[in-house]
């Protein structure tokens, strides 16, 4: 949960933010969740890249799913503390059906890990886990 100052509220939404200069999307990637959440990922996988508005301007956003996460902080840029709202993954129709998950980036990105993780085979069950 962040504040939105063009909305002037609090909204819901997934970790995004800036390439800086030399660096690789993917690297940006980690590196926002590490300043965003407080995690980073060992496996981070490109799922589509996106033109924000081709009618006003060239800018494109990358797209990906983080997995196999563990606890990495770095220091953010945000003028306040991001909330970090876990949410279950088989809990993602109250997540679109929360009004305060409106920012079209995050709706797109969510609908593409759905996409993503639904054509991917199931891992095999761990018996020792009921």
């Amino acid at each position: 949960r962040e504040y939105a100052a063009g909305t002037e509220q609090y909204e819901l939404g997934f970790p995004k933010g800036l390439i800086d200069p030399g660096e690789q999307a993917i690297e940006a990637a980690n590196r926002e969740l590490q300043e965003e959440i407080g995690f980073a990922a060992n496996k981070l996988t490109l799922l589509k890249e996106l033109s924000l508005a081709p009618g006003y301007f060239a800018s494109k956003m990358q797209i990906f799913l983080a997995e196999d996460l563990y606890e990495s902080c770095l220091e953010g840029d945000e003028p306040e503390p991001i909330v970090v709202v876990p949410w279950a993954l088989a809990d993602w129709q109250a997540l679109l059906d929360n009004r305060d998950f409106s920012e079209s980036r995050s709706v797109s990105a969510l609908f593409l890990a759905q996409q993503f993780l639904a054509q991917q085979p199931l891992a095999p069950k761990d018996p020792h886990i009921k």
